[in-house]
């Protein structure tokens, strides 16, 4: 027998309009459950997350082995990238001491991180003294080494700082320049900006959930 109560012929064309559009508002709220769970959430960085900027893309530099490189050279691995030159009293050293510590915190994920320190100081720079320079950090470590006309546009790109300040002898001269480092996922894609201070366990942290999201 026949419900008449729930029967077509019964129904106002109201009542009909009504229970299409609860059957359609309940489809779509189906939908975006299952996208949502489908849908890894956003990973939590301590450094600042700055993917998708427009900016520092991309290089085409020699490093201090004659070899020229860009970021495709790099794929598969998490990219650490730094401005800085081999006289800095402070902040350069410090700063591949604390990326030697954080690639022994990461143990085996150690070996999916390069380190690239880009000189800011390609007069004195030369790929002797960057030898010397990363071999005293981690024989891992590469410096890349810009011409000193590529240097302008390059900082540029980068949105870097860099300013020569001159010494009491023409080749005591230092050089001010940004602190912090670039970020790049195993992609090749630029994903971090990380403060000088951040820290070894900050940085850590960072790298290995890149390196999980690959």
């Amino acid at each position: 027998m026949t419900d008449r109560l729930s029967s077509p012929s019964s129904m106002s064309a109201r009542t009909l309009r009504g229970r299409r559009r609860a059957l359609q508002l309940l489809g779509a709220g189906c939908a975006a459950v299952a996208l949502g769970a489908c849908t890894d959430p956003k990973p939590s960085f301590q450094a600042v997350d700055i993917t998708g900027a427009d900016y520092a893309k991309d290089f085409r530099l020699t490093d201090m082995n004659g070899r020229e490189r860009t970021m495709a050279d790099f794929k598969g691995k998490a990219v650490v990238l730094f401005f800085g030159y081999a006289q800095c009293p402070d902040v350069c050293p410090t700063t591949m001491s604390e990326m030697l510590q954080v690639r022994e915190k990461l143990g085996a994920d150690g070996q999916r991180v390069q380190v690239l320190f880009v000189t800011v100081d390609p007069e004195r720079d030369t790929a002797e003294v960057m030898k010397a320079y990363m071999t005293a950090f981690d024989p891992s470590f590469l410096a890349l080494i810009p011409k000193t006309e590529q240097l302008p546009a390059l900082a540029k790109d980068f949105k870097v700082y860099y300013k020569k300040v001159e010494g009491k002898t023409p080749t005591s001269y230092s050089m001010d320049h940004s602190a912090a480092s670039f970020v790049y996922d195993p992609q090749g894609r630029l994903r971090l900006y990380a403060r000088y201070g951040l820290g070894t366990d900050a940085m850590a942290s960072d790298l290995k959930t890149l390196l999980a999201a690959s």
